[in-house]
């Protein structure tokens, strides 16, 4: 099946009207840390919509519906339809929409947009990654002066204590350290060279699908715990780097705070 990315960034421009039209209301999944807005809903609805036009019988993974459903489809969307929630809840601009395409349990296009900004990352399995339509490339900087992207872990607190033992472990050896609230976009900050490490405890495939694509794309390196290939279909740790080397030392700084025959190793559950 021949699939341009323009039709997938066209139908992903048109589903970030509904998202700055900013009228929607506000409810909880699981506690106050984890929200979604009737925006996610209707974004979801109107992108699943889309791309069963463009290719019908498609599979599904997404952020805002029944994860049974992903299908044994050769052709699979995984889709978060508003990454960073509650910064867009809260008025903040770093949120976007972030789609992913899957071939044959492969991912094969990726585009991330965040219409606050006008930025738009995408990338073609194979074909580099761009924003705005030009190349883009991860920073050659070393260790020491790498700024990482991370989180706490927000929906199963009981991980923080750990994440913030890596994270405080990390900034010693680092330059600093930035939390913008959105996976996605932290991978495309990282391909594009605006940082240069990441770590996440806990993530779902329709946050980093398509950061995986577009970071691989654009020379970096990206993995989940002790540099295992990520599946894109359970949650992971996620460690992520400018270069192979940088990513190794980041992963040899995670495995002295965890040991899976000892901790929760509770990731991998949903």
């Amino acid at each position: 099946m021949n699939i341009d990315i323009q039709d997938i960034i066209g139908i992903v421009k048109q589903g970030a009207e509904i998202a700055t039209a900013r009228n929607f209301s506000i409810s909880q999944k699981a506690g106050v840390e984890n929200i979604v807005t009737s925006t996610d809903i209707a974004v979801q609805e109107f992108l699943c919509n889309k791309f069963l036009e463009l290719i019908p019988e498609s599979g599904f993974i997404c952020e805002e519906g029944d994860l049974n459903n992903q299908s044994s489809a050769e052709y699979v969307w995984v889709i978060d339809p508003i990454d960073g929630t509650t910064n867009y809840a809260r008025g903040i601009s770093e949120y976007c929409i972030s789609v992913a395409l899957m071939y044959r349990r492969e991912v094969i296009m990726g585009v991330v947009y965040n219409p606050v900004k006008k930025e738009l990352f995408h990338a073609t399995k194979g074909n580099g990654a761009y924003l705005n339509g030009k190349a883009i490339s991860v920073s050659n900087r070393t260790f020491d002066n790498g700024i990482l992207c991370t989180a706490m872990s927000l929906y199963r607190k009981e991980h923080a204590k750990v994440c913030s033992d890596i994270i405080l472990d990390t900034y010693l050896k680092c330059n600093d350290v930035r939390r913008f609230g959105a996976c996605a976009l932290e991978l495309c900050y990282l391909a594009s060279g605006l940082c240069d490490l990441y770590f996440e405890y806990r993530v779902m495939p329709w946050d980093y699908a398509a950061g995986y694509l577009i970071l691989n794309e654009a020379g970096g390196t990206i993995s989940g715990y002790n540099h295992e290939a990520l599946k894109l279909d359970l949650p992971t740790l996620l460690i992520g780097a400018n270069s192979a080397a940088n990513h190794s030392k980041l992963v040899e700084i995670i495995n002295s705070h965890i040991d899976p025959k000892t901790c929760n190793y509770d990731w991998r559950e949903w």
